[in-house]
């Protein structure tokens, strides 16, 4: 969990406390990555989806990446992805592409005001556009 916000490693502590309350257990698949790692994430990708443009919908540039900042977690086991869609935005936890089940960041606001809408991959994202 190095080199995550801390505010997001709170929110995700305090949820996997309740979440075990509830019997199920968090796997955290991904938090931070290096620039380098995310750089080789997307040659994969770009590799895997055979355009650039298909692959940008699955994993953002080293620049633009919640991850490399710190910003985002990728959620292992269904049932905690299916209770962080129940009981996330308690927490601020809010899942922001509707293509990547998995993919979770911290949106303070959604507390009081729920998550916001979740954009259907990362290419509609405005801060992917660089």
């Amino acid at each position: 969990m190095a080199n995550l916000d801390t505010d997001l490693l709170k929110a995700l502590r305090r949820a996997a406390t309740d979440a075990a309350d509830d019997g199920v257990e968090f796997y955290v698949t991904s938090g931070w990555r290096s620039p380098k790692y995310q750089d080789r994430l997307l040659r994969k990708a770009v590799s895997k989806y055979a355009s650039e443009e298909e692959a940008a919908r699955w994993v953002a540039t080293a620049e633009t990446s919640p991850h490399v900042s710190g910003d985002a977690v990728d959620i292992g086991h269904s049932a905690a992805r299916t209770w962080l869609s129940v009981h996330g935005a308690v927490y601020g936890l809010c899942q922001i592409y509707k293509n990547e089940s998995w993919h979770y960041e911290l949106r303070s606001e959604a507390i009081d005001h729920s998550c916001p809408r979740m954009y259907a991959d990362s290419t509609r994202d405005p801060r992917m556009q660089q």
